[in-house]
């Protein structure tokens, strides 16, 4: 099948899927910008030759001017000098050429030593020259050549039409190169922005730097597989994109303006949801207003009997509260009658159980029953009370006291007849008190009856308070007949049919490109666990990496384990195997993946034992040849260097001495 029959069944494809006609998926991926194209594999190979660095050096070790340069095998290039002469700098300026803006690693102090940069390099087998002249760490011209081949730009520093060497780019300062870089370097590796959603709410746009992180390979303690960067999915995108799974740019940048889309119109909906609860909120506040409007209204109108004279209506109510005072007072003494009848009968109860129990107290009946001393107001305590029943002597003076006990019936009769007669005389009481209440509340109430009927006639006083409120309870009225309900948001129907159609794209893309996925990343596993088995990474049974970047590590007689957690050298080191296994299943597939230069600095560092060094540096070297895969590695190990790799491969300063 042909590409334009691929991209014109993938059109159809979407369309059936979203339900609508071709020309609205055209339509739409052509509003937003997107690509709606399967791009053929073409070369991405990035080659650097020749790096030429002049300045002049500050500081203790070798002031001076210098002008040095630098070539780089086809295979492995190893760099070697001591800690802190220029090695990890070499791979710092080789980035700050390719990619547009150096590294954070890359020292202030030793940018302002720069006068001349040169690299010469090929770019998808397009030979370039890059050219910056630096004053005080900063670039204040660049150029970038291209030419005929690498030897004609060799030494070259501008355009000689006469030579066919003519310019690509002209920049004047550091952010200036920094964007063109990233636009030419993009388009000649034919690779599109890598683009995610931010929050939901816009998007961020990743360029060249990010790809850039896949050739500039990370310290072995970063998260990261692939790339500097592990948020927002882009380990898993670079890991598509050097696959070249079918539209994988595309698919990133579909999804996103997908999310996009979708989150705007939850963010349309959110607000008019907000709106809605608004309104009905202020509905019912209105609502509120309005009926306790009413109600102040209602109680300033006049009701019944608003004709009565205000004078005689102030006269009854004078009278109907002088007659409740009267009615209390009466009560109260209804009250004192009756709590003293209760008293008088209870005392009848008791002495009519004495009387018939006890000879002393029958003799002692028409005395006095005394509570305290007469004289002294000693209270008379209930022992002096059971010494008088029980041993007839007197509870006040305590003598004893004697006598015949005459006649017991006739005063127990008559001690029953005291009880009787105070019985009938707290009743009656009683009687009273509970007239006088229903005197007392009757009144009350009619009191409070004239007291409403004053105030209702006293609302001609009012008038004004009542013209008031009766404004108000029109206003409020007004207020709600002309009350906006809240609406649904209007059906845009082109963004709906908008979001319809990149949901369906997005849904197909990934489909296909998992399906691609499939057979690839089965040759990705098996090629890294046996190059990561080459380069000294112990008891490695198998690996399995997902379209997400994400590396799974089974051991030989252990559980699964992740990349995150190996050692910072076993890191490096599958890091390593993987970039160089896309390199090798892209070849064997004819599709074009990662750019096959690898700059790696001083793995040894990265916990990595000597005789482990030693493994990966030699098999390194002979899977760099056997791959077509550049390499620029930098040790300060010279006997390391020495004895794993061929001589024409090394680029050796003396101990102690600068690179350059």
């Amino acid at each position: 099948m042909s590409l334009v029959q691929e991209e014109a069944l993938l059109e159809t494809r979407i369309a059936d899927k979203a339900g609508v006609k071709v020309d609205d998926v055209r339509d739409v991926f052509a509003a937003y910008g997107l690509p709606l194209v399967i791009s053929p594999a073409r070369p991405r190979s990035l080659r650097v030759h020749r790096l030429r660095v002049a300045g002049e050096r500050t500081g203790d070790v070798e002031p001076g001017p210098f002008d040095k340069t630098l070539s780089f095998s086809a295979g492995l290039t190893a760099l070697v000098a001591s800690n802190f002469r220029g090695k990890t700098s070499v791979l710092e300026l080789l980035t700050w050429c390719l990619r547009g803006t150096p590294r954070r690693e890359m020292q202030s102090r030793v940018r302002s030593w720069l006068h001349h940069v040169d690299l010469d390099a090929t770019v998808a087998g397009e030979p370039m020259a890059f050219r910056l002249d630096l004053t005080d760490g900063e670039i204040t011209a660049a150029v970038v050549l291209t030419g005929p081949d690498p030897a004609a730009l060799a030494g070259v520093r501008g355009p000689a039409p006469d030579r066919g060497i003519t310019a690509l780019l002209r920049a004047s300062s550091t952010d200036s190169y920094a964007e063109q870089i990233a636009g030419l370097m993009l388009g000649r590796m034919d690779l599109q922005p890598l683009v995610n959603s931010f929050k939901e709410t816009s998007t961020q746009t990743h360029g060249w730097p990010a790809y850039f992180g896949a050739v500039y390979l990370p310290a072995g303690g970063d998260k990261a597989l692939l790339g500097e960067v592990t948020s927002n999915g882009l380990p898993g995108r670079l890991l598509q994109v050097f696959l070249d799974l079918p539209a994988a740019a595309a698919l990133t940048r579909v999804k996103t303006v997908h999310d996009v889309r979708l989150a705007e119109d939850k963010a349309r909906r959110a607000v008019a949801a907000a709106e809605a609860a608004e309104r009905a909120s202020e509905r019912a506040r209105l609502e509120a207003e309005l009926a306790q409007a009413r109600d102040a209204l209602a109680r300033l109108l006049p009701g019944d009997g608003a004709d009565a004279s205000l004078t005689d209506l102030a006269h009854d109510a004078v009278q109907l509260a002088r007659a409740l005072a009267d009615a209390q007072d009466a009560w109260d003494e209804a009250l004192r009658v009756f709590r003293r009848a209760r008293t008088e009968r209870q005392q009848a109860t008791k002495l009519l159980n004495d009387v018939t129990e006890s000879a002393t107290a029958r003799l002692l009946f028409h005395g006095l029953n005394p509570t305290s001393c007469p004289r002294c107001d000693q209270q008379i305590d209930d022992a002096r009370r059971q010494q008088e029943r029980h041993a007839h002597t007197c509870a006040v003076c305590a003598r004893e006291v004697t006598g015949d006990d005459e006649d017991p019936q006739e005063i127990t009769a008559e001690a029953q007849q005291r009880l009787e007669t105070s019985t009938a005389a707290e009743a009656a009481a009683k009687q009273a008190l509970e007239q006088a209440e229903t005197t007392v509340d009757g009144l009350t109430r009619r009191l409070e009856g004239a007291q409403e009927q004053l105030r209702r006639a006293q609302s001609a006083a009012d008038l004004p308070a009542r013209l008031a409120a009766q404004e108000n309870v029109l206003r409020l009225e007004g207020a709600l007949s002309v009350f906006r309900e809240p609406e649904e948001p209007p059906l845009d129907e082109t963004e709906a049919k908008a979001v319809k159609v990149l949901g369906a794209a997005a849904a197909l893309l990934e489909k296909d490109s998992k399906t691609a996925a499939e057979a690839l990343f089965k040759e990705v596993n098996e090629e890294t666990a046996e190059l990561a088995t080459l380069f000294g990474v112990p008891s490695l049974k198998s690996v399995s990496i997902d379209r997400g970047a994400r590396l799974k590590i089974f051991p030989l007689g252990s559980k699964q384990e992740w990349f995150s957690d190996q050692s910072a050298g076993a890191r490096l080191r599958l890091r390593i195997a993987v970039a160089i296994a896309l390199l090798r299943v892209g070849r064997a597939n004819g599709v074009s993946t990662h750019p096959g230069l690898l700059l790696i600095d001083s793995p040894k560092s990265e916990e990595m034992q000597s005789a482990d060094a030693h493994k990966l540096f030699k098999e390194l070297a002979t899977v760099a040849a056997e791959s077509d895969l550049q390499v620029v590695i930098t040790t300060a190990d010279f006997d390391l260097a020495r004895a794993a790799l061929p001589a024409d491969s090394i680029r050796q300063a003396e101990p102690g001495a600068s690179l350059w």
